[in-house]
């Protein structure tokens, strides 16, 4: 089954990270370089191996979103500080990684 869009997805710039809410769930948190680092693309996963090819290293520690967008009602597509803008982050992605960071 797959997860329903957040109720509330909002950037905060002040603890570098975005505060989801799914409806009767409490608000949990991402910070802005784990979602970059968790980037579902081909340039940063390959394709066929699903073998990681982003260096969380490489990314800069004040990442932050420029721009955010839906893709229907499905995922959130984000441009990033540094110029990458090409993954697509589901619905099911963000569950997975606020279940990871706990509640924040």
């Amino acid at each position: 089954m797959s997860s329903p869009p957040p109720t509330i997805i909002r950037a905060v710039k002040q603890s570098q990270s975005f505060e989801l809410q799914w409806e009767d769930s409490p608000v949990c948190q991402i910070l802005f370089h784990t979602l970059r680092a968790a980037c579902p693309c081909a340039t940063c996963i390959d394709e066929f191996t699903g073998a990681k090819l982003l260096d969380p290293d490489t990314i800069p520690a004040d990442i932050a979103p420029v721009q955010m967008g839906f893709i229907g009602n499905y995922a959130l597509k984000i441009t990033w500080s540094d110029g990458h803008s090409t993954g697509l982050y589901t619905w099911d992605l963000l569950a997975d990684l606020a279940g990871q960071q706990g509640d924040g």
